[in-house]
């Protein structure tokens, strides 16, 4: 008899002990799982805000093309024709501050001409025409109008194309300068939004950099002044401005 409650004494200390274990075992899980729970959420606190900044600034830098377009019976004669008259627009505009540095042949090309009648389908040579134009590439924006003036009467009857830039450095100061604005103004925006929902930022989770197209400006400039005799009149060149636009997208941990 005294056997048998030994063995049921023993029996009941077993089941006690694992009771109690798997109760430290429970609560140890539901601690665990209560924490990650916890850090999961704060992972989630987040606020997605975009911020942005712009300026206008004039370019400061300038790139004219400009050439000699001459035809003549013949090649040889087109091509002296042309290269009498580029000499001297290459001269005119080193006497108006273009620097040797700052000019460079963009195109050159000698063409035949051709008269295509109803009774020749094959066309009848009838001379050629020789094209020279020079590229300017300059940060002297303030003299295009004397360059032109002073090519055109030295003999330039083409003006391809001319158009303002930023050069890198200033484009790179300003996107720098922006940048820092743009990420202040998305800043502003996440503290307005966390203060209004009780929270407050603490810290980053991701940036994400972007930037708008640098379209450049289309100059105006009086045509008039290509045509001989055109007179004295100063041919008018307006720069205009570029505007520059930095943005970023930012996501804020907030708590």
């Amino acid at each position: 008899m005294r056997h048998f409650c030994d063995r049921n004494k023993e029996k009941f200390a077993v089941t006690a002990a694992i009771s109690i274990l798997s109760v430290v075992i429970l609560i140890g899980i539901e601690h665990n799982f209560a924490n990650i729970s916890a850090q999961t959420d704060m992972a989630n606190n987040t606020l997605f805000v975009s911020g942005s900044a712009s300026n206008q600034t004039k370019p400061d830098k300038v790139t004219v093309s400009l050439g000699v377009e001459t035809i003549e019976d013949t090649a040889q004669a087109a091509l002296t024709s042309n290269s009498d008259l580029m000499t001297k627009v290459l001269e005119a505009l080193k006497a108006a501050g273009v620097q040797e540095n700052e000019t460079s042949t963009s195109t050159f090309s000698i063409t035949p001409n051709y008269n295509y009648s109803s009774d020749n389908t094959q066309g009848r040579l009838i001379g050629f025409t020789v094209s020279n134009s020079i590229q300017i590439e300059s940060s002297n924006i303030e003299r295009v109008a004397a360059w032109i003036d002073g090519a055109v009467s030295a003999g330039a009857n083409n003006v391809n194309n001319i158009y303002f830039s930023l050069s890198n450095k200033r484009l790179d100061d300003l996107k720098n300068s922006l940048l820092k604005d743009a990420i202040d103004n998305a800043k502003t925006k996440a503290d307005i939004a966390a203060r209004a929902t009780g929270l407050k930022v603490i810290g980053v989770k991701s940036i994400i950099v972007g930037e708008a197209g640098l379209p450049p400006p289309i100059p105006m400039y009086n045509t008039e002044s290509l045509k001989p005799g055109a007179g004295a009149i100063s041919t008018p060149i307006i720069s205009g401005q570029q505007e520059i636009s930095m943005t970023v997208s930012i996501i804020y941990l907030i708590g």
